[in-house]
C-alpha cells in the first residue's frame, strides 16, 4: 500500500496512515530515519520489518518487496512527504506489482502537487506535471527552453536547498 505522507508537519498524517504504518508487516521507507522520527511524532510503534527503499537501491529492493506481497505480507510504502512514486520512489514496485499480478492500494495524503497548485493562484483548471528539473544548469535551460510554450500551468519541483536565498 502507499502511504500519503505529511509534508513537514507530523499533524497532517490520517489516522489511516497511522493504522497502516503500525500494521503494516514491512514498510518500505525513502529514509528510514526520518519514518522513525515520524512514528515517534505520531506516537505509534512500528512493529513490522522496515527497510530503505529510495532511488539508488529501488532497483535491488523491488524484487524482494514484491516477493513478500506475494508471499501475502501486507506492505506499507512510505516516502519523506507525499505520495510514494510521484517524483518519489514507488512507480517501480507499483509496476512490478502489477506485473506480478499484485494490487495496489493507497492510503491517500498530502500531495505536493496539488498543494502548490491549489495556492498558486494560477489557473488550476489545466495543469502539467514536470517534477524535479536536470540539475545541470546547461541541462535545466533547454528543458525551460523545451517547456516555454507550454499553455498550462506548470508544477515544477525543486529542493529547498537549491533555492535562491537558502
Amino acid at each position: 500500500m502507499l502511504v500519503g505522507a505529511p509534508l513537514g508537519n507530523p499533524g497532517d498524517a490520517s489516522g489511516r496512515m497511522r493504522g497502516v504504518l503500525a500494521g503494516a508487516d514491512l514498510v518500505a521507507a525513502e529514509d528510514t530515519r526520518r519514518l522513525a522520527r515520524l512514528a515517534r511524532d505520531l506516537d505509534i510503534e512500528l512493529t513490522g520489518r522496515v527497510v530503505s527503499y529510495f532511488e539508488g537501491n529501488e532497483d535491488r529492493r523491488t524484487p524482494e518487496i514484491v516477493e513478500a506481497l506475494r508471499a501475502g505480507a501486507t506492505v506499507a510504502v512510505v516516502t519523506d512527504g507525499g505520495m510514494p512514486s510521484v517524483s518519489d520512489p514507488g512507480y517501480r514496485l507499483v509496476r512490478a506489482a502489477l506485473d506480478a499480478g499484485v494490487p495496489v492500494t493507497a492510503a491517500p495524503g498530502p500531495s505536493a502537487v496539488t498543494t502548490a497548485l491549489a495556492l498558486s493562484g494560477l489557473p488550476t483548471d489545466r495543469f502539467c506535471f514536470e517534477g524535479f528539473l536536470p540539475r545541470k544548469p546547461g541541462e535545466r535551460r533547454a528543458r525551460l527552453a523545451e517547456l516555454a510554450g507550454e499553455p498550462r500551468t506548470l508544477v515544477l519541483f525543486e529542493a529547498p536547498r537549491r533555492c535562491a536565498g537558502s
